[in-house]
């Protein structure tokens, strides 16, 4: 199993990007959320809001992911893919059976 965490700049985006995964069979289900976000940029101390959008689905998929990412979004953003050391086994049985191996 692996888990994605994606940032974007709205909840509508994060909406858009999960649905897309989930009507390509890329994952099994997301989760998005409201951030704060502070970073330093171009010598500068930058905050604002931000949404993760975490991914839930199989070992395999990051280019699948970024190229949906990409379809719906034209800025620099973080992906990051995530491997749990441990998963309760009725999770791993849905997400096996919604989401074809890579």
């Amino acid at each position: 199993m692996r888990l994605f965490y994606i940032t974007l700049n709205t909840v509508e985006e994060a909406e858009r990007v999960g649905r897309a995964l989930l009507e390509r069979r890329l994952a099994v289900c997301v989760n998005w959320f409201p951030i704060t976000c502070a970073y330093r940029w171009e010598g500068q101390m930058v905050q604002e809001s931000e949404v993760v959008l975490i991914v839930k689905t199989r070992e395999g998929y990051f280019e699948a992911i970024e190229q949906v990412v990409r379809e719906h979004i034209r800025y620099t953003n973080f992906i990051g893919e995530l491997a749990p050391s441990g998963v309760n086994g009725s999770f791993l049985d849905w997400l096996h059976g919604e989401v074809p191996p890579r």
